[in-house]
């Protein structure tokens, strides 16, 4: 599993791809997974107290349960440019710590295309 930005893949179609945004682009053809969205009336909150709310989104989900549903494949999406501050971090954060897994921003040599490192 991964985290990415929504413009890495303008216009793609792979089927690893899931918006966990609140608004997903028109142009967005993969999976959505709405209950890591944030609230509408978080988005204008600092990141201290977005960190707070999104907390209490993540507290009533199953972390087991997200991540069997999400795929351990999956791309997880929202708008934010890597390195900015953004909930898909949060996400990989939450699971990271309750699954022991690693989720790391996608790499930016990333090829979907590319089937192994020796392609």
């Amino acid at each position: 599993m991964f985290t990415s930005s929504f413009w890495r893949f303008y216009l793609k179609d792979y089927s690893r791809l899931v918006s966990i945004a609140l608004k997903t682009p028109e142009w967005f053809r993969g999976r959505r997974y709405p209950a890591l969205a944030p609230r509408e009336d978080m988005l204008h909150l600092g990141e201290a107290d977005y960190r707070r709310e999104y907390r209490r989104i993540l507290d009533l989900l199953d972390p087991r349960r997200v991540y069997e549903e999400l795929g351990s494949e999956s791309i997880l999406l929202c708008w934010e440019g890597a390195g900015q501050f953004c909930h898909r971090r949060l996400v990989a954060e939450w699971l990271e710590e309750h699954l022991g897994v690693v989720i790391p921003e996608l790499p930016h040599h990333y090829n979907p295309d590319q089937l192994s490192l020796f392609d």
